[in-house]
């Protein structure tokens, strides 16, 4: 496992530890600021959101790859299925499409998908899981043309309902069997896969290769909301440790995006000392 206490240019940020992802909350640092931010403090990737990214996404790539960073990211596509898709379908399509646009533009090594929530009135996870195979399977040649990697993200169970019935590594793999493409991977979120004790082996079945983005934080045993209330890696139950053990067991050797939802704690730090605590953390616990 690679060490990271002295050499961390591994380290990745997604803006959303800043709370840039939501209306009304973070620290309203331009993308420009941040780059400029994560440069200077050692960070070697950055992963954006798309409602930051506006019609700058050539000129915001290419800056950051001028501070010598990467686009280890872009987030995300639209939900594909479910309460939260965009409606009708075509709808949903075109934003699909666009967010693909978009992550070439930006010059992003991969466009992550949360796939959406058990479909409407079907009371069926399996159903649902067909359905974002068959869309990924319709997307993935354009993806695929357009140089991004398309990944794939399982969350935790508890967003099974509404923001994605995708919710183990395991029917992640299936997907991208069902669908053959190799640019089509998936992420892994510390948050999402903390639990689940069939990771390791599911991760040597995945392979390095289709690992499109490792994320880092970590999860509270008091949270009060499953959404916005994520810890700083060290300060929760995870075992960070031995999930990236897992991970690096497995091919993977690419960055560790930290990306932490945290609405009432530490979106509320100044965004100059949580980067600095990123750093801290990074080195020491993870």
């Amino acid at each position: 496992m690679r060490n990271f206490s002295n050499e961390y240019s591994s380290l990745a940020l997604n803006t959303a530890t800043l709370g840039h992802n939501i209306d009304g909350f973070g620290a309203g640092w331009s993308p420009e600021k941040i780059i400029d931010a994560c440069s200077e403090k050692g960070f070697g990737a950055i992963t954006f959101w798309r409602r930051e990214i506006g019609n700058k996404a050539f000129d915001i790539g290419n800056r950051v790859r001028d501070a010598g960073l990467e686009v280890c990211g872009l987030c995300r596509t639209p939900f594909l299925i479910g309460p939260m898709a965009p409606k009708p379908h075509s709808v949903m399509m075109d934003d699909l499409y666009s967010s693909i646009d978009m992550a070439a533009e930006l010059g992003a090594s991969c466009l992550t998908s949360v796939v959406g929530g058990v479909i409407e009135n079907s009371h069926s996870i399996k159903e649902s899981l067909m359905r974002v195979a068959e869309i990924t399977a319709e997307i993935a040649p354009y993806a695929n043309k357009a140089g991004v990697k398309f990944a794939l993200e399982p969350l935790n169970p508890v967003f099974g309902g509404n923001r994605s019935c995708l919710v183990t590594v395991r029917d992640a793999i299936d997907i991208c069997e069902m669908v053959g493409d190799p640019n089509v991977a998936v992420a892994i979120d510390v948050y999402h896969v903390w639990w689940d004790l069939t990771l390791p082996e599911q991760l040597i079945r995945l392979g390095g290769e289709r690992i499109a983005g490792f994320h880092l934080c970590d999860w509270l045993a008091d949270t009060n909301d499953f959404l916005l209330d994520r810890g700083m890696m060290g300060e929760g139950v995870a075992d960070i440790k031995s999930i990236r053990q897992a991970v690096e067991d497995s091919g993977y050797n690419g960055f560790c995006e930290v990306e932490i939802f945290s609405k009432n704690n530490w979106w509320n730090h100044d965004p100059d000392k949580l980067l600095d605590t990123i750093v801290e953390r990074f080195r020491s616990v993870c």
